[in-house]
């Protein structure tokens, strides 16, 4: 397995950061999508506690999908990215392989 450069490492730091902002920023928006109803109709307890409840429950599974999805995607396209190694000369010429 090849050692990763300095480059790589700060590149899959900053996807990890965004993949945490970004979940967090999900994860809000859904939880304030559920739960803005609670606050500004007049819902009986039950209701609000529901809301709530699912409003909270929503918004983890989405931070969790959200930072799944962002970290999985992440090495395909670094792959992508990279430059191909040149391909192998032989070491004589008129040989078809380097060991022959």
């Amino acid at each position: 397995m090849s050692r990763r450069t300095q480059a790589e490492r700060d590149a899959m730091t900053v996807e990890i950061g965004y993949a945490l902002f970004s979940g967090v920023m999900v994860a809000a928006a859904t939880f304030a999508g559920l739960s803005l109803p609670a606050l500004l109709l007049p819902l009986p307890d039950g209701a609000e506690h529901v809301l709530f409840r699912a409003g909270a429950a929503l918004g983890t599974l989405a931070f969790a999908l959200r930072v799944a999805h962002v970290l999985w995607r992440f090495p395909r396209a670094a792959e992508e990215r990279r430059l191909p190694l040149p391909p192998v000369q032989p070491s004589q010429p008129g040989r078809t392989s380097p060991d022959s």
